[in-house]
């Protein structure tokens, strides 16, 4: 993908692909949370605790939107931000994978549903800073159509 961003006129240079493939990395990376179902089905967890901690994990991330928000217009560096939150999901996953007893499973997926306040739009917005505005939607991987265009001749469909 090339883009380039339009600031006031000027056009800015396309983002590298190394930039773009590292943010794609840690948004991959970040989505650990549908494969935990299945992963503490197979180490013989009650279906009440796996749904207790992933309801857990999402109140956390639903709590933290709005602090990890304001903390996100806050702080100038974003990329700063990315690597906690990156920190933050890999002490979550480690934690998870080496020692999947309830204390510590259930403090690693809040602490996976924190950065959901924070990551997800810090990786957003460094990616509206490399792309620009137009090419936004299809960085984040949207359908964005400003026009719809047909492909009809005229008496076919009468």
């Amino acid at each position: 993908m090339t883009a380039a961003t339009v600031s006031l006129g000027t056009a800015s240079p396309a983002p590298s692909s190394v930039s773009l493939s590292g943010l794609d990395g840690v948004n991959f990376l970040a989505g650990f949370g549908p494969y935990v179902a299945a992963y503490l089905a197979e180490q013989k967890w009650t279906q009440e605790n796996i749904g207790f901690v992933l309801t857990a994990s999402g109140l956390a991330g639903l709590l933290s939107q709005l602090p990890g928000a304001e903390l996100l217009d806050t702080v100038r560096s974003k990329r700063a931000l990315v690597v906690a939150g990156a920190a933050m999901v890999a002490i979550s996953a480690i934690i998870i994978a080496f020692q999947p007893s309830f204390p510590l499973v259930f403090s690693g997926l809040v602490l996976q549903g924190i950065t959901g306040g924070f990551l997800g739009p810090a990786i957003a917005a460094i990616s509206l800073g490399l792309v620009g505005h137009a090419a936004l939607p299809e960085r984040l991987g949207r359908n964005h159509s400003p026009r719809r265009e047909t492909w009809s001749r005229p008496g076919l469909w009468a």
